[in-house]
């Protein structure tokens, strides 16, 4: 980049250039790296103490640490930050994304069900995700106070759930208003980490021997069973890696990969080689060798430092899920939800009420029911490691779809990548009796709730098409149809379907006989693409006198707004008056049909969800002043 003014695009000189440049690698700091960042609260000593029957010998915490380190190394920098961030839809990313992504190059059929069914259940387990997150890092937090005097032990579990409390109850004021501090306190976090591990590294170098892969293979073959049943712990370190690809469309891949290969590894890795050596030379250190790490007088200061920190990651997952919610609402796998935009100039910044009180009761109960970072430690790997290998199989669709990888390539490189999940995953899974039974039945339910809303929505689909009249067979009878009446103003009937006369507008006729001099439909899509530019938003087109057609098409990270898009359409010669202006929805009560579509708790989990949706007017900023509603039974 050049240094003088005129050879900036933007008018700023190379100085300029770079704080905006080094803004951008703070944020990503504070947004991206928060969940990865605190494992050294419970990664090393959960993955040392998940076999109790092995020693704790210096060899054994050597080649734990070699795991630990050639796992950050293979999945996160190499699969995520080399590989999988490639697969960016119009430079967004995400288990959401990377399915539209699949999807594109996959064949009509079963294969294209899969993708998606595999893309569903990613979606589905992000939420276990958000849920276990919080909890785990924010009890590991807190019990730093159980090093400083065991006389706080009674207050870990109550002031873990005063904590999670107010963080979700300041999820409604967004992420903006304390973004400004997440990149600040993050830095210093790492920075901590680091030194605490230097101090100790400095006392036991020989610890940094860890660094060879042959202490992580030697491990694994004198101990076989036990050295896998290990990973279940090691896999903790890894937890978050999969938020950079989530988080890529806020930064971009550049300074996401910068910022982790140039200070966020580097900091974990001193930490973990620190502890690995406090451990080598004091095997007591185990009660909890992050803190322990920190001289007594720094301890306090710690815990409200990784108060601070797990806050933070927390924060990133909750909003994560935020984001795949609504991902999953525009794309049709999830009913329409209040979303409420917490920044006027970040758009991908969002709080959904509903989805905030779920994971809130979710965490409060992990809370009351594990009470411990360790018990909490044995439920959190089973929904990471699958969402992994979810993003595993769909990036190997990609790389053959999209990049034009040759087969030669895609088989080894991604043949690697899913040994490397489903060796993590069987490990975490093993411990399904021990608390991974909580994120497989979260993923389950979730999984339940998002393919019902989508087959549902066919069905309806299906059926309406068949009971519709085409558009075009309407526009030509309606000038030989002197028994309708036209009166002034405008009218604009939402359809699912541009091709087909809207229910509303036949229940309208039927019972009112008249027409609005002006009538127009109004079409709303949602492309796989995450935005649309506002070029191509709306498509206009006049079917006959006084009738017009409007396609609107929006991206699956953007809020429709009907009234403002119609509005846009005044240079094109569609002058749309809101004073003059009544919008027609049709509202369909759901029963069930005598002969039912769909098995009935299918059938019954529809109905509920289609009746506590939130109404149309509301998902599309129609002013509920300007609407009439036209409602009618229909079985499914």
């Amino acid at each position: 980049m050049s240094t003088s003014p005129a050879a900036s695009p933007n008018g700023h000189d190379g100085a300029a250039d770079r704080s905006r440049e080094m803004g951008v690698l703070l944020a990503a700091l504070g947004v991206v790296f928060g969940d990865i960042g605190t494992s050294p609260l419970y990664a090393l000593r959960a993955s040392l103490t998940t076999v109790p029957d092995l020693a704790l010998t210096p060899a054994k915490v050597l080649g734990v640490l070699s795991l630990i380190v050639w796992s950050l190394i293979m999945v996160v920098a190499v699969k995520y930050i080399a590989v999988i961030m490639r697969a960016d839809n119009k430079g967004e990313g995400g288990i959401m994304a990377l399915m539209a992504l699949a999807v594109r190059v996959t064949p009509e059929g079963r294969s294209r069900v899969l993708v998606v069914a595999a893309g569903i259940v990613g979606a589905a387990l992000f939420f276990g995700d958000g849920v276990i997150t919080p909890a785990i890092s924010v009890l590991s937090a807190v019990e730093g106070l159980r090093v400083v005097s065991p006389a706080f032990e009674h207050l870990v579990v109550p002031l873990s759930l005063l904590v999670l409390i107010a963080l979700f109850a300041a999820q409604r004021f967004g992420t903006g208003s304390v973004g400004g501090v997440f990149g600040p306190v993050c830095a210093v976090w790492f920075a901590v980490l680091a030194l605490l591990g230097i101090a100790e590294i400095v006392r036991h170098p020989q610890v940094l021997a860890a660094l060879s892969p042959h202490y992580a293979i030697a491990f694994v073959l004198e101990h076989g069973v036990k050295a896998f049943l290990v990973l279940g712990g090691v896999v903790l370190a890894i937890t978050g890696g999969e938020a950079l690809y989530a988080d890529m469309g806020h930064f971009g891949r550049r300074p996401i990969a910068i910022t982790w290969f140039c200070y966020v590894m580097p900091c974990l890795l001193l930490n973990y080689f620190g502890q690995g050596a406090l451990l080598i030379a004091n095997p007591a250190a185990i009660e909890n060798p992050f803190y322990l790490l920190a001289p007594s007088w720094f301890r306090l200061p710690l815990v409200f430092l990784s108060t601070a920190a797990t806050v933070i990651a927390s924060q990133a997952v909750i909003s994560g899920a935020f984001s795949i919610a609504r991902q999953a609402m525009l794309l049709g796998y999830f009913p329409r939800l209040i979303v409420h935009h917490t920044s006027e100039t970040e758009r991908g910044q969002v709080y959904i009420p509903q989805i905030n009180a779920a994971l809130l009761l979710g965490v409060v109960f992990l809370v009351l029911a594990f009470r411990s970072s360790d018990a909490l430690a044995a439920a959190y790997g089973i929904a990471v490691t699958a969402t992994m290998t979810v993003d595993s199989v769909l990036a190997a669709i990609v790389a053959g779809g999209i990049w034009g990888w040759a087969t030669f390539l895609v088989v080894p490189v991604f043949g690697v990548f899913l040994l490397v999940d489903l060796a993590f995953f069987t490990a975490t899974a093993l411990k399904f009796l021990e608390g991974g039974w909580f994120p497989v039945i979260l993923g389950l339910a979730m999984f339940a709730l998002m393919s019902t809303w989508r087959q549902g929505r066919d069905i309806l689909y299906t059926k309406w098409r068949q009971e519709s009249l085409p558009l075009a067979s309407f526009v030509a009878r309606l000038p030989q149809s002197s028994h309708i009446i036209r009166v002034p103003g405008t009218a604009v009937f939402m359809t699912g379907n541009p091709d087909y006369v809207p229910s509303a507008l036949m229940h309208n006729l039927k019972h009112n006989k008249v027409l609005h001099e002006r009538v127009v439909f109004v079409n709303v899509a949602t492309e796989d693409v995450p935005e649309v530019p506002a070029a191509a938003r709306a498509t206009l087109e006049e079917l006959g006198p006084g009738i017009h057609r409007v396609r609107l098409r929006y991206g699956f990270k953007e809020t429709p707004n009907v009234p403002r898009a119609l509005q846009g359409l005044r240079p094109q010669g569609l002058d749309i008056r809101p004073m003059e202006t009544s919008f027609f929805l049709g509202r369909d009560t759901l029963v069930q049909a005598m002969v039912p579509r769909m098995p009935a708790w299918r059938e019954w989990l529809f109905i509920a969800m289609a009746r506590n949706a939130v109404p149309a007017t509301e998902f599309f900023r129609i002013p509920t002043d300007r609407v009439v509603e036209l409602g009618v039974q229909v079985a499914i």
